[in-house]
């Protein structure tokens, strides 16, 4: 067999060699940048997009807030919309669910007739009680009764709105559910050394993740990277729960409820911590 030419061998192992260089070459120009197309916040430090996220939410006027909060009053399930002249949606506690309305300072509870039987069955002998009354008085007063559930005051309470007077031990708590400012402000805190996590999806948005602590113990917050850097989930640390917040400045309305559809309690409202 004739040898090749020594230039001829030289072209035909050069021509290999070059072809590889380049393949890689485009390969890696055609990689996918993680934060093409995106709002650029994933290039920042964790610190900063923390701050960016920060601020797009308390520049926010509306947000829904949907998820498990666990406390050491309990464990509650919030699907709330909220903003700054009100909210409305439903809490469910581990032994009911009710619905919160509340329109500036007027605040409202709904509830089934299931919610009002534990609440009469829960009281203690010798508290207050005596049947609902039309929605003239939002006192708290009543007369005296027993601890047994009072069936006909839960049928006619069932489905109708309780104005909560502010007077009421329970108003400031009910009240917290529906105050935009304040969850936020509480929810969306990390701690300790904060990083950044992993890239993914929150209703179909584009996300980083900033967590606070080596292991997230300091809670995990899901920040878009389309549009306006607004979190769109928060894991609190410790099992504390994880909440998703969507329809950040969607507007929605807030009506007080007809007086027909308005019933007076007559006495202290039932605490919601079981």
């Amino acid at each position: 067999m004739t040898a090749l030419p020594p230039v001829r061998r030289i072209r035909r192992v050069a021509l290999p060699v070059a072809l590889c260089v380049g393949l890689a070459a485009a390969l890696s120009a055609c990689a996918e940048d993680p934060d093409e197309g995106t709002n650029g916040v994933g290039r920042l430090p964790a610190n900063e997009i923390e701050k960016k996220a920060r601020a797009a939410a308390d520049g926010a006027v509306s947000v829904r807030l949907a998820g498990n909060l666990v406390s050491k009053s309990g464990t509650y399930r919030l699907n709330m919309r909220l903003k700054a002249q009100g909210a409305t949606g439903s809490v469910t506690t581990r032994t009911s669910t009710f619905e919160l309305l509340r329109v500036g300072d007027a605040l409202f509870l709904k509830a089934g007739a299931a919610f009002w039987r534990h609440a009469e069955g829960s009281a203690k002998p010798g508290g207050s009680s005596g049947a609902p009354e039309s929605s003239g008085s939002s006192g708290s007063s009543g007369s005296s009764g027993s601890s047994e559930p009072d069936i006909d005051v839960a049928e006619k309470l069932d489905g109708k709105y309780v104005k909560v007077p502010q007077d009421d031990p329970s108003y400031k708590q009910l009240r917290g559910f529906t105050e935009m400012n304040v969850l936020l402000k509480g929810l969306l805190e990390l701690h300790g050394e904060v990083r950044k996590g992993d890239r993914d999806k929150v209703g179909g948005v584009r996300t980083i993740e900033v967590v606070g602590g080596q292991h997230g113990e300091g809670g995990t917050l899901d920040v878009a990277l389309e549009g306006t850097p607004f979190p769109l989930q928060f894991a609190r640390g410790g099992g504390g729960g994880v909440v998703a917040l969507s329809d950040w400045n969607k507007d929605f309305p807030l009506v007080e409820p007809e007086k027909e559809d308005i019933l007076d309690y007559g006495r202290q409202l039932p605490r919601t911590n079981d």
